[in-house]
């Protein structure tokens, strides 16, 4: 596909990084020079200089001829302005980054009479993705599946835990009966697709797929499971807090915002009469401990700086707060913050990245296309997790999984027949309008297909 990314930054960069890896036919326009500079010496991309939002540039960069216009700069006026243009000149899709709350409730109309087939909002899908591990709190990440039939979740594993020093064969006498798949292990740097001979040690990161009520036993075999969170206490009034709020008080959770700016605190107080917003420093000890910030059953981290989210976080897990949750961009430090114990850290980069991806390529929808896709980054390496439908052209249909000429680092993790979910085993066979789940440990797939061998 040809694909044109406005804006060079970290999203457009990642995505331009991840959509060339896949041999798409990437042009990568900035007018930033040294932005520019850094994609042309480190991708395989044709790089612009210039400003994305003018038609000449961009009837020269080709966008006549697009099949998508990504539009992820800093500006949602120019993102909303770039996808008009492209759309005017002929791109088949477009999908810009808007991220201003007081569009919120205009987007409807901004997709409508800017022509745009897809928003993506950074900091709402960060709420989103944090108010789910507060319906969860045992889980340290999650994403569902299947209209929310399917959930998998991720835990580090424990001195305590029965898994620990034996086979995941050796378990299965305690798990057997329960509908979760062991589907994912980070172990260091290391993505592991695990078999029944896999030994799970303490402080590796297992993934964990299966049914919520499935998932919940899980929890509670390993005397993990949390009950429902009442109160939130969040450090920072940022965007994602404003929106986050607005979530969890429809879930009828009490929240508490510490914010320095004064501005802020006022702007926050009338858009979120329920909540308590108090002025002042969130890293101040002192202010904490006269706002008993300890009592409340999770602490959110979401300031600016990932540096203060995540010392702040380790405070909080030292008071016993049952859950503790931390905004961070900077990948470097994510897995520094696993080591030091923090295990529910969100990127609103990565998760912009994952959610363009997987619009990109389910709006290319030809056959058995990915569906979804949930991008899990490690340093380096990278685990995809996909959703697919089979259709009666698929290959290898009807055969045992045990038999199928597999990949190495392929793994059927789930599949939904009739609304019914069924966790494979290596006798259980495809059938053409099955939904299924893929896991891949850095590897991407275009089609069901592509799971299979040459």
């Amino acid at each position: 596909m040809r694909i044109i990314i406005v804006g060079a930054g970290k999203v457009g960069f990642t995505l331009a990084e991840h959509l060339s890896r896949e041999k798409h036919d990437i042009t990568i326009i900035d007018n930033k020079k040294e932005a520019i500079r850094h994609a042309s010496e480190a991708l395989d991309v044709m790089c612009i200089e210039g400003n994305g939002a003018s038609p000449t540039l961009l009837k020269s960069a080709g966008v006549d001829s697009a099949d998508f216009l990504l539009a992820t700069t800093n500006l949602d006026e120019v993102n909303m302005l770039c996808s008009f243009v492209a759309k005017h000149f002929g791109a088949k899709y477009t999908i810009a980054r808007i991220r201003d709350i007081q569009y919120t409730d205009e987007l409807a109309y901004l997709q409508k009479d800017m022509r745009i087939d897809m928003i993506i909002n950074p900091e709402h899908s960060t709420a989103v993705e944090i108010s789910h591990l507060l319906r969860f709190p045992a889980a340290a990440n999650i994403d569902t599946f299947f209209r929310g039939r399917v959930e998998l979740l991720s835990t580090q594993v424990k001195a305590e835990d029965f898994i620990v020093g034996q086979t995941l064969s050796d378990s299965a006498n305690k798990l057997q009966s329960l509908p979760i798949l062991f589907c994912a292990a980070q172990r260091g740097e290391d993505v592991i697709i695990p078999n029944g001979d896999f030994i799970p040690k303490i402080g590796d990161r297992l993934y964990v797929v299966g049914s919520p009520a499935g998932l919940q036993q899980y929890f509670r075999l390993l005397d993990r499971f949390v009950s429902k969170v009442n109160s939130v206490f969040i450090l920072g009034g940022s965007r994602i807090s404003h929106y986050l709020a607005k979530r969890l008080e429809s879930m009828h959770i009490k929240v508490t915002i510490v914010e320095k700016s004064e501005n802020s605190c006022r702007t926050l107080s009338e858009k979120l009469p329920q909540a308590l917003v108090l002025h002042g420093d969130g890293t101040d000890r002192e202010l904490l401990e006269t706002e008993h910030f300890e009592k409340h059953d999770a602490f959110v981290a979401l300031t600016g700086r990932d540096e203060d989210n995540l010392l702040m976080s380790l405070y909080a897990q030292q008071q016993k707060i049952k859950k503790v949750i931390a905004k961070c961009n900077r990948e470097n430090y994510i897995n520094i913050a696993h080591s030091a114990g923090l295990e529910s850290i969100l990127s609103p980069k990565i998760i912009t990245v994952g959610r363009i991806l997987r619009a990109v390529r389910s709006f290319n929808n030809t056959g058995d296309s990915i569906k979804k896709v949930a991008l899990f980054r490690f340093e380096d390496n990278a685990m995809e997790v996909s959703e697919f439908e089979i259709h009666q052209d698929t290959m290898h249909l009807n055969t045992p999984l045990k038999d199928l000429p597999l990949k190495h680092g392929v793994l059927i993790a789930a599949i939904m027949r009739r609304e019914k979910l069924t966790i494979p085993s290596g006798n259980t066979t495809l059938h053409a309008g099955d939904r299924v789940i893929v896991v891949t440990g850095n590897q991407t797939l275009k089609t069901f297909n592509d799971i299979y061998k040459k």
